[in-house]
C-alpha cells in the first residue's frame, strides 16, 4: 500500500445503515466482519436475520443517553461516545445485565461472558459545526478519565468525522490532529488505545497514511444510498 501499512493492521468497519439485511449478507458472505449501524432502532430491525453471522456488531451513530440500555444489549462496541451521562448510563445498564454476547471468531453467536467490558471509542468533534456531536480536544482528558474509572467500559481509543472536503489534502489536517489527540491521551492515561478510527468512502486513503487502524466504508462497498 501507498501508506507502507499492511492489510492486516486496518479493520474495515462497513457502514451498512439504510441497507437492507440481505446486503449485509452479500457482504458478510464476501469476508467482511465488522458492521456498523447509526441507529438503535434499525439495528433491532435487522438483526433477526442475521443472528446466525459471526459479525461484529458497531454503533457508530450518536447514541442518545436514554437508549444506552439497548444499545448495550445489541452492540459490540459503541464507537460513539461523547459524553460522561452516556458513558455511565452504558456503564450501569451493563452492571444490571446478568451476561452480554461477545464476538469470538469461529463462534457463530458469540459468547455469554459475566464480566466483559463493553469496548467503546470516544468520539471527537473534529467539524466545528454546531450541529455535530463529538467532544472537543480541550475536554477529551477529562472523559477519558471518567470512562476509565468505570468498570463496565474498555476505553479503546477515538474516533472522528471531518468536515467533507472534496479536496483530500483540506482533510488530512483532521485526520493528523485526532492521531496527535490519540498520542497525548496515551501519555496522559497511560493506556494503548490502540483504535483509530477515522476515514470514510471518499477519503480512507488519506486516514490509512494518517495513521487510521480502523476506516467504516458504506458508498464503496454498498453503493449510494437512496434518498428517501
Amino acid at each position: 500500500m501507498r501508506a507502507g501499512r499492511q492489510p492486516e493492521e486496518i479493520t474495515l468497519v462497513a457502514i451498512s445503515k439504510s441497507f437492507p439485511f440481505e446486503a449485509i449478507r452479500e457482504a458478510h458472505a464476501a469476508g467482511v466482519r465488522h458492521f456498523g449501524e447509526n441507529r438503535v432502532q434499525e439495528w433491532e430491525s435487522k438483526r433477526p436475520q442475521l443472528a446466525d453471522l459471526d459479525g461484529t456488531w458497531h454503533l457508530v451513530g450518536h447514541l442518545q443517553s436514554n437508549k444506552a440500555a439497548r444499545a448495550a444489549r445489541l452492540f459490540h462496541t459503541i464507537d460513539s461516545v461523547d459524553s460522561l451521562l452516556l458513558a455511565q448510563r452504558l456503564d450501569r445498564a451493563l452492571n444490571e445485565q446478568s451476561s452480554r454476547f461477545v464476538p469470538v471468531v469461529g463462534v457463530r453467536h458469540g459468547v455469554p461472558l459475566q464480566t466483559a467490558p463493553l469496548p467503546v471509542l470516544i468520539e471527537v468533534r473534529l467539524d466545528p459545526g454546531a450541529t455535530k456531536t463529538g467532544v472537543s480536544g480541550t475536554d477529551l482528558p477529562t472523559l477519558a478519565d471518567g470512562i476509565l474509572a468505570l468498570p463496565n467500559l474498555d476505553l479503546r481509543g477515538l474516533m472522528g468525522i471531518p468536515p467533507f472536503r472534496e479536496d483530500l489534502e483540506h482533510v488530512r489536517p483532521n485526520f493528523r490532529r485526532l492521531r496527535e489527540l490519540r498520542d497525548s491521551l496515551r501519555e496522559h492515561t497511560g493506556q494503548l488505545l490502540p483504535v483509530l478510527s477515522m476515514g470514510m468512502s471518499h477519503d480512507f486513503e488519506v486516514a490509512i497514511e494518517e495513521g487510521a487502524t480502523e476506516i467504516r466504508l458504506g458508498t464503496a462497498l454498498f453503493g449510494t444510498r437512496s434518498k428517501a
